[in-house]
């Protein structure tokens, strides 16, 4: 259920018939939802590879963007986007407060991470969000079911600078990008005071579409660990899509011809990406604190 939907929906559960009128509605929007989330995702809405807490999320679809969020965790699993050349930069202000996701029983406040040492780590990010998908994908961003707990160097730098090369580069070199992100946990994570679950890795994984007829997708994945200095090459977190799976617990791109998908969930390719050319460039907000390595 998006924004839009549950807004609607609330209003009505005041009286037994506004209840009951909420019900109906909420099972036209589900099936609504079912057919819009395909437009969301590229090969499949991603989905657990077992029934556990990752298969009981809740699927939110947001302007420009759409997600699992777990109530267990406090977090989100996944979260995918698609990204496109940003030709007119927008330089829309960012918001001073991160707002609570009143679809969510969690209820995940701003101030749950105020004092914890972590940073709020957006997962689908506000730089191509807001310049691709506008204001109210800004705002969306800032729900803070699109947030998860990560370190100030991992967040603030390296992180950063993957966010600014899928955008800067990878977007206006290949045209469509989608992407999936989220965070990794430990068998017993550790939690904020508020219960928020604290991850121990990040992952990204990219899938570029086939840009002929003769060409097949193209796919990259990393993982990235909490602990970083931020200025390491982004290359040296390169993985498989394979790898991301397995800890996750998600499988992705499930819509592809089953021996492709395992031919290119398999595969490390960072030529096709131009990696190499983009791996140590600088974030664009600690440009001067960077010690580049070669």
């Amino acid at each position: 259920m998006n924004q839009q939907q549950f807004d609607i929906i609330k209003p009505l559960l005041k009286t037994k018939a506004g209840i009951l009128l909420a019900c109906i509605l909420g099972v036209v929007f589900y099936i609504q939802e079912l057919f819009v989330r395909d437009n969301y995702t590229y090969q499949g809405v991603p989905k657990s590879q077992h029934w556990d807490s990752i298969a009981l999320a809740r699927v939110f679809r947001n302007q420009g963007f759409m997600l699992a969020y777990s109530e267990l965790h406090k977090n989100p699993l996944w979260v995918t986007y698609h990204l496109e050349p940003i030709t007119n930069k927008k330089y829309l202000k960012r918001p001073s407060h991160f707002r609570i996701d009143n679809r969510s029983i969690a209820r995940v406040s701003h101030d749950d991470y105020t004092g914890s040492g972590y940073d709020r780590g957006h997962m689908a990010p506000n730089y191509a969000i807001s310049n691709l998908y506008g204001k109210t994908g800004q705002r969306d961003s800032f729900l803070m079911s699109n947030i998860t707990p990560q370190t100030p160097n991992l967040n603030q730098k390296l992180w950063q600078r993957l966010e600014e090369v899928e955008a800067n580069y990878f977007a206006t070199w290949f045209k469509s990008v989608w992407v999936i992100t989220g965070p990794i946990f430990d068998k017993s994570p550790k939690t904020l005071k508020s219960g928020v679950k604290i991850p121990s890795a990040f992952y990204k994984v990219y899938a570029m579409p086939a840009q002929s007829k003769q060409d097949t997708p193209k796919m990259l994945a990393f993982i990235m660990p909490q602990k970083v200095k931020g200025n390491e090459r982004l290359d040296k977190f390169v993985v498989s899509v394979d790898e991301v799976e397995t800890k996750t617990g998600l499988d992705f791109f499930h819509k592809l011809d089953d021996k492709l998908e395992n031919s290119l969930e398999a595969k490390i390719d960072t030529k096709s990406w131009r990696l190499s050319e983009v791996a140590n460039i600088p974030g664009r907000y600690a440009k001067s604190k960077y010690q580049h390595k070669k």
